[in-house]
């Protein structure tokens, strides 16, 4: 149902006045405190200081807007900040259909952008209701992802949306009940640069967004669901935060608080995995004699951070010491194949893979002097032009055949040694087996002219000073 929230008539016009204000001169301590705390944010993460704002570039925001009061409220700041900040604003709503109220709620945030000049887009999903997310969990998943998609077509600089202080401390609640390490209680960051999301209001209290929409006469919707405590989020946000908050009034604020010391001490321990992946990590697979160096708690941070540069969920705890103690306790010739949600982790010649399953078809393409080409069996070929290597240009290589391995290839890339098989070749190279059958070959004029990842036929090889194409293969895996 929608809210309608208004002051007194005779309040109306302080209102209205309000409203002008804020649009016409800078944001100052001033006026409303909400405000104020966006503001600073924005010149903090989007603008090097106050002095530069003039200058500046001009920032494309995509605000995931629902109808609720706290999209909302923040739809109406943005507004406000637009002139001042000299950014550009969209929002979205994504409508799951899952309520009865879904298309007035769908309607209102219409009504809502077109009153502030705001383009809005309503996409509609099917939520799979059967889903082993949960309904709830499943309809997130699949909001972000429409929200993912839009950013990517408008070509916005983030995704804003309006989590805000009281959505952190029952994060942070939800993840302790849960036992999540380090990263999990961080809870949610400010700025998410890995997927272009900003949530503004983390230091903003739900009650101060609410009063800012009755000051400000704003509209909104309730979602009937959000009454639920069969789900986790609002058993916790109606049974659990108002006991604590009777014991510790401040035990919101007090938790967003934690919740922001454990994300510094998560930014740590990424940094220390990076460092440790600087020597350890190539070609997206992880050195196991290095790993086994490390201590038991290092090794572990080393995964995590590996898993999460790949988009995976975190593995629990028993479940990675387990993938720990394989990777390093097994035999040197055993064959390690452990599923980690859409890829594989695999063990070969002491390094461990994060492999994608994929169907081996063939396939024949002819390159046209395109710099990527895309491979139907996964993964793509990248061609770039230098000087001393590759392919000699001199012989015209202006149309390359590109195809698959059919069995029993023979090949020879150094001029001092005989012509050998393919399937040799590979092995001697240490291409990982699940790797192999969807090497691309490049042929030129029938010939075997290039095999990515072994070499060159002597014959055609870019000699010292000469100009050459370079062909590199990158497997879905590394993509």
């Amino acid at each position: 149902m929608v809210n309608s929230k208004k002051l007194p008539k005779s309040n109306a016009s302080i209102k209205r006045a309000g409203k002008q204000v804020l649009a016409s001169r800078p944001v100052s301590s001033e006026l409303h405190p909400v405000l104020s705390e966006l503001h600073s944010f924005f010149t903090e993460h989007l603008t090097a200081d106050e002095s530069s704002l003039a200058s500046s570039p001009v920032s494309k925001l995509l605000l995931a807007l629902s109808g609720g009061l706290d999209s909302s409220v923040l739809l109406h700041l943005l507004v406000s900040l637009k002139p001042i900040l000299r950014f550009e604003l969209h929002a979205l709503h994504v409508h799951h259909g899952l309520s009865p109220n879904a298309d007035a709620w769908a309607a209102l945030c219409i009504e809502q952008c077109q009153s502030l000049n705001v383009p809005i887009k309503v996409a509609h999903v099917n939520v799979d209701q059967s889903s082993k997310l949960g309904i709830e969990a499943a309809a997130r998943q699949l909001r972000y992802q429409v929200l993912f998609e839009e950013r990517l077509s408008l070509q916005a600089d983030f995704i804003v949306t309006a989590h805000h202080q009281d959505d952190q401390a029952e994060t942070l609640m939800l993840q302790l009940l849960r036992g999540a390490g380090v990263k999990g209680l961080s809870s949610m960051a400010e700025v998410d640069q890995t997927r272009s999301l900003i949530r503004p209001l983390l230091g903003v209290s739900r009650s101060a967004l609410y009063d800012y929409a009755m000051q400000a006469g704003i509209q909104w919707c309730d979602d009937e669901s959000n009454d639920n405590t069969q789900y986790e989020r609002n058993f916790v946000r109606h049974d659990v935060m108002p006991v604590l908050q009777a014991r510790y009034p401040s035990v919101k604020s007090v938790m967003a608080r934690t919740a922001s010391h454990l994300a510094e001490a998560n930014a740590l321990l990424d940094t220390l995995a990076e460092i440790d992946a600087q020597t350890l990590l190539i070609n997206n697979s992880v050195c196991l004699q290095g790993l086994s160096q490390l201590s038991i708690s290092r090794a572990k941070n080393l995964l995590r951070w590996w898993f999460a540069q790949n988009k995976l969920s975190m593995p629990n705890s028993d479940h990675l010491v387990e993938m720990l103690q394989q990777l390093l306790n097994a035999k040197p010739d055993a064959e390690l194949s452990i599923k980690i949600q859409h890829y594989t982790l695999r063990r070969f010649q002491q390094r461990a893979y994060l492999s994608i399953e994929q169907i081996n078809e063939p396939f024949d393409l002819v390159w046209n002097g395109e710099n990527e080409l895309i491979v139907p069996n996964g993964g793509k070929l990248i061609f770039r032009q230098v000087e001393g290597a590759g392919l000699a240009l001199k012989f015209g290589m202006t149309r390359l055949r590109i195809t698959n391995r059919s069995g029993g290839e023979r090949f020879k890339p150094d001029v001092l040694r005989p012509t050998r098989t393919l399937k040799h070749l590979l092995q001697a190279a240490n291409f990982p087996p699940w790797q192999r059958d969807h090497l691309p070959l490049v042929y030129w004029q029938d010939t075997l002219a290039c095999v990515p990842g072994v070499g060159i036929a002597h014959e055609l090889k870019a000699s010292e000073g000469e100009l050459g194409l370079e062909v590199i293969w990158q497997p879905i895996d590394l993509v």
